[in-house]
């Protein structure tokens, strides 16, 4: 499991959005600043108050999160995704199942999936029919014997299947996601991948954490 940073951006339009309703631009104090190799955005101490005071006034008042996008690359297993995709983000594109089980020329190894060690007996099992499968796919010339092959492999592909996404969502929803998530049972997935990520943000403490 890992999950990896793309891009953020959109600090300075979202800090200046922030000050529209009492007009007080002239406030401002963040700044871009490029002594270090890869620029980076400093938020100054006038723009940290105001959005430290909006952020405590609630989800009304704290809209300027809202504009602080953030794309990222995760790859979780399935049941991690289900519980994901329960939170609103702006949008995914995921790895098709068939391209990474089947049609791919590689074998299917133990390496892809989450599990547990005492069950380590019944995914070798498993990992064995789904690569008999593959072959079979990939030799396959009749769409319908393909598509069978197909199914077959979704419904014995385990839960704890590994799947690549690219994600875009905001500091907003990082936010929920991170309370609501923070002490989860899942403690290896949500705890500890996820929320650590969230946690490597910029500014992460002030915007998304307190």
């Amino acid at each position: 499991m890992k999950i990896e940073t793309l891009e953020v951006a959109g600090f300075a339009p979202a800090l200046r959005g922030m000050r529209n309703p009492k007009d007080s631009w002239h406030l401002s104090d963040s700044y871009m600043c490029y002594l270090n190799p890869t620029p980076q955005y400093v938020v100054g101490a006038n723009d940290m108050k105001l959005a430290q005071n909006l952020i405590k006034g609630g989800t009304e008042h704290r809209k300027f999160l809202r504009m602080i996008n953030v794309w990222f690359d995760a790859d979780m297993p399935r049941y991690f995704w289900q519980e994901f995709d329960t939170y609103h983000h702006n949008t995914k594109n995921s790895c098709s199942t068939m391209h990474k089980l089947l049609a791919r020329k590689t074998p299917i190894t133990k390496e892809e999936f989450v599990t547990c060690h005492e069950d380590d007996d019944v995914m070798e099992i498993i990992v064995t029919r789904l690569e008999e499968i593959r072959k079979l796919y990939r030799n396959a010339t009749f769409s319908a014997f393909k598509e069978r092959l197909l199914l077959r492999a979704k419904r014995l592909l385990p839960e704890g299947f590994l799947q690549l996404r690219t994600v875009c969502t905001n500091y907003e929803e990082l936010r929920t996601i991170y309370h609501q998530r923070k002490h989860h049972r899942l403690e290896e997935e949500w705890i500890d991948n996820f929320c650590k990520w969230v946690e490597s943000l910029p500014y992460a403490d002030e915007f998304i954490i307190k």
